[in-house]
């Protein structure tokens, strides 16, 4: 059981507060705009949530792990395009807490984000590599004078045009081999970002996340020398998997509770009469405890396995099945519960104008498999289990 710092107690109730008060009563027009979920991330700003992770002596809060998740429970309650943005700006947080060396501009970066309260956007993905990751065409540029740059055409920039800084992957050099990889972060002044599409989506629509071709020039000490396998293994790819199935959580909660509030109602019109919907909200109570459960055992191995002395653990082929699956299973059950909260409600889940509609609930939910597509990870694990030792 993980114990909460004052400060953490504080922070888990300021988001609360953030995703009853603002992300929610927003929640409804961001989806059908498809518009940023501006006034949330500036009451977030307000309450320093942005650097709840940073260490201490950095100017953070020191939060740990299982509080950013909760508060990604939290906020995806409210809104899954506002829960995305928050667990997206995390993942690249904490992965350059855990591996910024000490003295580093990366430290120093990390107390602008305490002070500035910046936005972190990811840039992972790149046309012509399928959907892997792991493997980059474009490269860190070294000119004679020392200075960077790069040009990468990524088929979604996760909210970029709102972001204040970069992550974004390339391989280590034109020569480097497509898995030789480093992590790179440039601010808003550094690159441009040339549209390629729009961003009109079935689901997340707030998160406002079109491909754009990225080009930056930045010093070479903004990039992160560690290999990106060993920064994705440790931090990146497991911090996802936790963060992303706790707001997806989230969303299933809110599911379920409008479903409930759906039942209670038929109750209340038939006082002597259980309405047939009882039985199937049933049903989908155990499905959203087993989700629960699934969700809160990943986090408690990730806390595990991230101790010092079990960090190397996160590199196995264990560790990757484990935080694999844990992405697998909860997008499932996820869609599972809001489809289910669906056949509770009927038409009037159905209905975009009802109190107990889980339309918007059941379209975000829809985007938890594509995200790193469950098909490549099923494909990635029946590799790995040739070879892991043990699961």
């Amino acid at each position: 059981m993980t114990v909460l710092l004052d400060s953490e107690s504080r922070l888990l109730s300021d988001v609360g507060e953030i995703a009853r008060r603002v992300a929610a009563p927003a929640a409804e027009e961001v989806d059908r705009l498809g518009r940023f979920p501006a006034q949330t991330v500036d009451a977030l700003r307000e309450r320093s949530a942005l650097s709840a992770p940073v260490p201490e002596a950095l100017g953070g809060a020191g939060a740990c792990t299982a509080t950013i998740a909760a508060c990604c429970r939290e906020l995806g309650r409210a809104c899954g395009s506002s829960a995305m943005v928050f667990a997206m700006h995390h993942i690249q947080l904490l992965t350059i807490v855990r591996h910024a060396p000490a003295g580093s501009w990366f430290e120093h970066y990390l107390q602008r984000v305490c002070s500035e309260q910046r936005l972190i956007a990811s840039v992972t993905s790149e046309v012509g590599t399928g959907g892997d990751m792991s493997r980059s065409i474009a490269a860190v540029q070294r000119a004679a004078d020392g200075s960077c740059a790069f040009e990468k055409n990524a088929p979604t920039v996760s909210y970029g045009e709102h972001a204040d800084d970069l992550l974004t992957t390339l391989r280590r050099s034109p020569e480097a081999e497509p898995g030789d990889q480093v992590a790179v972060l440039t601010h808003a002044s550094q690159h441009t970002l040339e549209p390629t599409g729009g961003w009109d989506v079935l689901g997340m629509r707030g998160t406002c996340s079109p491909g754009a071709v990225v080009r930056a020039a930045f010093a070479p000490e903004q990039v992160l020398e560690e290999p990106f396998a060993r920064v994705a293994a440790e931090s990146m790819v497991p911090l996802s998997h936790v963060l992303w199935s706790h707001l997806w959580l989230g969303i299933a909660e809110d599911a379920f509770e409008r479903a409930r509030a759906f039942v209670r109602a038929a109750a209340r019109r038939t006082p002597d009469q259980r309405p047939a919907s009882a039985t199937r909200l049933s049903q989908l109570a155990a499905e959203l405890t087993l989700l629960r459960a699934l969700v809160e055992a990943g986090l408690r191995d990730l806390e595990r396995w991230s101790q010092d002395a079990e960090r190397e653990q996160l590199s196995t082929p264990r560790a990757a099945l484990r935080f694999n699956n844990l992405k697998l299973a909860a997008s499932q059950r996820t869609r599972d519960v809001c489809l289910g909260a669906l056949d509770v409600c009927g038409i009037m889940g159905y209905r975009n104008d009802s109190p107990y509609s889980v339309a918007r609930h059941l379209r975000d939910a829809l985007s938890a498999p594509l995200m790193i597509a469950n098909e490549r990870i099923h494909q990635t694990d029946a590799g790995l289990l040739l070879i892991a030792k043990e699961l």
